[in-house]
């Protein structure tokens, strides 16, 4: 039986056996879901904005993109993840909220979060296999950290694997 634990707004957790890691109501905000298939370590971080410069992470480890991704690697290391191993799916970045015609691309919070997490999983060598992103709907998370499989639900849209 797996263990279900949650992963609040700008938190992110790890886990080395078969617990599922799940955050629920994701807008704008991005889940991003690091596995090691062969070490059998995953975690999950929820994603809130997409920079931290010139901000405190200690507190909010999940909050930024781009410390998100650092810690959410470090943390799965100390399980016995290899970064070479490690793949990542994500989910989320919607666009809750038309803002009008003539709102600016920068007011767009979930795809610059898209396109943080993207950039901060390049940099950091971690190849993203699969994404469910955009739209304007919410959506839940489950993540299953030994086998990296991503469940994801809405209410507009159902649910699906990937």
């Amino acid at each position: 039986m797996s263990e279900y634990v949650q992963v609040g707004v700008a938190d992110l957790k790890v886990a080395n056996n078969s617990s599922v890691l799940a955050s629920y109501g994701l807008g704008s905000c991005v889940a991003v879901g690091m596995y090691d298939s062969l070490r059998k370590v995953g975690g999950l971080a929820h994603v809130m904005l997409p920079d931290s410069r010139g901000r405190d992470t200690e507190a909010v480890p999940g909050k930024f993109a781009d410390s998100a991704i650092v810690n959410l690697i470090a943390e799965m290391k100390k399980l016995g993840a290899r970064q070479i191993g490690i793949r990542c799916k994500i989910a989320g970045g919607s666009q809750m909220f038309d803002l009008g015609k003539n709102q600016s691309p920068a007011g767009h919070i979930g795809a610059r979060n898209v396109e943080a997490v993207k950039a901060a999983l390049a940099e950091a060598g971690i190849q993203l296999v699969a994404e469910d992103t955009g739209g304007n709907y919410g959506r839940t998370v489950k993540f299953e950290t030994a086998t990296g499989k991503m469940e994801i639900s809405s209410i507009a849209h159902g649910s699906k694997a990937i």
